[in-house]
């Protein structure tokens, strides 16, 4: 497979927290999908985009700094084949910076899959994740079945992010991508035969 046939994946991180897990879940996850040689995988760290809170049309100016954020985000959304979230579950929802960077976005999920890896508490983040489908089922994503859940985070996983149940959690990762994969084949293809009409 040639690169150009990779499947371009952007991996999201959603949590902005000082003291945050979500970083180390993610570089635990990059690590067990690069074993993948045919996906490309693209990391955006919301911790590091300094996103504007006013959506457009809804009246105030953003900063120089947030539209150069978005100069840098939006065509990184827009060249990915699919996404994975990662996010914790933060009051039985999922953090405000993740919602900020879908809000200001549309037609960069449309006809799109999107994937979850989710940490937290003894649900394993799964409220965030299912919040999250009904939000990318409004921007016309399609959102994958099967999803990461890393349940327990201060005892389910070591210091560096790396879950303790190693080999349980890589195959929730195959069997994730293994999905996203072909989800993303199949909408790349149909978008390009002939453009999506949402």
């Amino acid at each position: 497979m040639s690169v150009s046939d990779a499947l371009r994946v952007t991996v999201i991180v959603g949590s902005v927290r000082e003291g945050r897990l979500g970083r180390a879940v993610a570089d635990w996850f990059l690590t067990t999908a690069a074993a993948d040689p045919d996906l490309d995988l693209d990391v955006i760290d919301l911790a590091g985009v300094d996103l504007p809170l006013v959506l457009p049309g809804w009246g105030g100016t953003p900063s120089p700094e947030a539209v150069a954020a978005l100069r840098d985000v939006t065509p990184r959304l827009a060249a990915a084949d699919a996404f994975v979230i990662v996010t914790p579950e933060y009051n039985h929802s999922f953090p405000a910076a993740l919602k900020n960077l879908i809000d200001w976005h549309h037609r960069e999920w449309q006809a799109k899959p999107v994937g979850f890896v989710s940490y937290g508490g003894l649900g394993g983040g799964l409220r965030a994740v299912e919040q999250l489908r009904l939000v990318f089922a409004e921007l016309h994503a399609v959102t994958v079945r099967d999803s990461v859940s890393l349940h327990g985070p201060w005892s389910g996983l070591g210091e560096d992010g790396t879950p303790r149940d190693a080999d349980v959690s890589a195959g929730a990762v195959k069997g994730m991508l293994g999905q996203l994969a072909w989800w993303g084949r199949a909408l790349r293809t149909a978008r390009a035969e002939r453009p999506y009409a949402g």
